[in-house]
């Protein structure tokens, strides 16, 4: 149990029965009367935010949060399926749920499911990710302006900025927490 003293940028609370994250945080001290602990809250299912304050004898409970290592196996409608590695049960997670990381999935990934009491609402990708170049434009000798990019279609159908000598059929290196371009990878 936490109280609200206990509070900070980051935490992670339960309310409502309902697990959120705290985005901001402000201690206020009125002249007259009772501390209170001003927050931003952001709910980690739906993604909502609001803001509420809390007395210093208000308490919360941790939310029950765990991440549990599985594969993607495939995409059905708007639901993306994957395999617990260990008991290979299958769970399924929304689109709104995957978000931008739909952009760097493909088959036999391994990631990370974030679970509220054993029910999927996330997922963390391995830092980096290679994919393979599916649509580039032909890059012309003498188009050699110093920092020069172009934009290429990868096999997840994401599209990224790439350096002009990048070709298709190429396998490339992306940072999934910005999307960019790291460098070509052999073989």
């Amino acid at each position: 149990m936490f109280t609200a003293s206990d509070l900070r940028k980051g935490l992670r609370v339960k309310i409502d029965n309902e697990p959120y994250i705290i985005t901001e945080f402000n201690f206020v001290k009125p002249g007259k009367g009772q501390a209170l602990y001003r927050t931003k809250l952001k709910n980690m299912i739906n993604g909502n935010q609001y803001e509420r304050s809390f007395r210093s004898v208000d308490t919360f409970e941790t939310a029950d949060l765990r991440e549990k290592k599985m594969q993607y196996l495939y995409k059905e409608g708007d639901k993306y399926c994957f395999m617990d590695n260990e008991n290979y049960e299958q769970v399924y997670l929304t689109e709104t749920q995957v978000d931008e990381a739909k952009n760097f999935l493909i088959d036999n990934i391994e990631v990370e499911i974030l679970l509220f009491e054993d029910r999927p609402i996330g997922i963390s990708l391995p830092n980096f990710v290679d994919l393979i170049v599916t649509e580039a434009e032909p890059w012309a000798k003498g188009d050699t302006a110093a920092g020069s990019t172009k934009p290429v279609k990868v096999q997840t159908g994401y599209t990224i900025l790439v350096p002009t000598f990048v070709t298709e059929g190429e396998k490339i290196r992306i940072d999934t927490r910005t999307g960019e371009y790291l460098t070509r990878v052999k073989g």
